[in-house]
């Protein structure tokens, strides 16, 4: 027997220790004695066309591509919050500088046609479902191990190469590691991996945690006028911004989920940007 689309939403829960499924993560057609699946970081309409026709009888999406997950994105950005809070940031200041995202991404939510992916699930068939968070935060948990091997005396140069020591994917990237603030020679001291919280916390989150004590934050993306920002303001003052790449850094819970559903016998191809381990 095949595994259902209940038990894999299960196991992500497992192997990354929430209680129950996050709003960005939803099971959209569910399965049964599942056996082929195509996994990817965006795997859309058209996806599942392609995937009916090459015969996969499941379609994993890592970003969310409707119904709940996408109408009730905006619920997991006060991970945001609780994220700051927990780095020593006051409460107050952690919920103003997650404020204006929040409001915009409940606009933007309200916009999205959310059954549009689904409708063309439902018809061809195709057992289709997303999981974010719990892929996101099996990644950050790699990250932090790595960061902890690390002292504050460390420099960025020596974390950027432990990250690419421990986590294959940092060295098969088409993409680097990007230092948007500070510099390779700088000190890491205190350190924020700030990640599987919905999306970056651009320049607010991340001025939040250097003006609260923290002296490099980690994003897996950042915007550009966001990243100049921060650098105009804070770049003197020694902190660093850490950008680690958005597709890679997706990978890193993606390919740990992928390796435990294999060894209960699912059969996975990676598409849509999953960076091989």
């Amino acid at each position: 027997m095949g595994l259902n689309t209940e038990e894999i939403m299960q196991l992500a829960l497992e192997m990354s220790g929430f209680r129950s499924v996050p709003a960005d993560s939803a099971i959209y057609t569910s399965g049964k004695n599942l056996k082929n699946a195509l996994i990817g970081i965006d795997l859309d309409a058209p996806e599942l066309l392609i995937a009916k026709q090459l015969g996969f009888d499941l379609v994993i999406s890592h970003h969310p591509k409707g119904g709940s997950s996408t109408l009730h994105f905006p619920e997991v950005l006060h991970r945001h919050t609780e994220m700051m809070i927990e780095h020593g940031v006051p409460k107050d200041v952690a919920e103003q500088a997650m404020a204006e995202r929040i409001y915009d991404a409940r606009c933007q939510a309200h916009i999205a046609n959310y059954d549009h992916a689904p409708s063309f699930a439902r018809m061809l068939n195709v057992s289709y479902m997303n999981i974010h968070l719990p892929l996101d935060e099996i990644g950050r948990q790699q990250m932090l191990a790595s960061v902890k091997k690390l002292k504050p005396e460390s420099t960025v140069r020596e974390l950027i190469e432990r990250f690419k020591s421990d986590m294959s994917e940092f060295r098969n990237a088409q993409t680097q590691m990007e230092v948007r603030v500070g510099r390779p020679e700088n000190k890491i001291g205190r350190v924020a991996v700030s990640h599987a919280c919905g999306t970056n916390g651009g320049y607010p989150v991340a001025k939040a945690y250097f003006d609260h004590g923290i002296d490099t934050v980690i994003y897996i993306h950042c915007a550009g006028p966001d990243s100049r920002k921060l650098q105009q303001e804070f770049q003197a003052q020694g902190k660093n911004l850490i950008i680690t790449g958005h597709v890679v850094s997706d990978s890193l819970g993606i390919n740990s989920f992928i390796h435990e559903l294999e060894n209960r016998g699912l059969k996975l191809t990676r598409a849509s940007g999953v960076v091989s381990p």
